[in-house]
């Protein structure tokens, strides 16, 4: 099965829709976005231009096979995503204001990098159920906040 995105003009995800592999054949017998596109737009009365294929397995820009060469478009489009055009990536909705977009791994990331790691002291506390160590984002400072989650 084939899945398309239903974008709107303004790129945002509006659904995702299951077609039959059979539906997006070309004449050679090969898997062609723009025949699904074309399907889709004489079965739903949306421009063809307007519904872009994508991979139900694939997540930050790597397949749940583990053949990355089988990634497409960095993530599984979902309702409220956006299509960037330009990286061909479906995003997902911005987590943060300040957070910037990863091309590497089709993701969000923080404008600082990403979380620090726990010390051994923070992580056998939290084995030994006496804190739940873990960094917070904080967008009013653009920090990552050391917090308690027993506290």
């Amino acid at each position: 099965m084939a899945h398309f995105a239903k974008i709107s003009e303004t790129n945002e995800v509006l659904r995702v829709d299951v077609v039959n592999d059979s539906d997006i054949l070309n004449a050679d017998g090969v898997e062609d976005e723009s025949v699904g596109q074309a399907y889709l737009e004489t079965h739903s009365n949306w421009p063809a231009h307007l519904w872009i294929q994508t991979s139900y397995n694939t997540h930050r820009n790597a397949h749940n096979s583990g053949d990355n060469t089988k990634a497409l478009r960095g993530n599984s489009a979902a309702t409220g995503y956006t299509w960037d055009e330009d990286d061909q990536i479906f995003w997902p909705p911005k987590p943060y204001a300040s957070w910037i977009k990863d091309l590497t791994t089709a993701y969000w990331k923080s404008p600082i990098g990403d979380a620090p790691a726990l010390t051994t002291e923070q992580e056998s506390q939290n084995t030994a159920d006496t804190h739940a160590w873990y960094y917070a984002w904080n967008e009013a400072n653009t920090t990552w906040d050391l917090t308690d989650a027993l506290a």
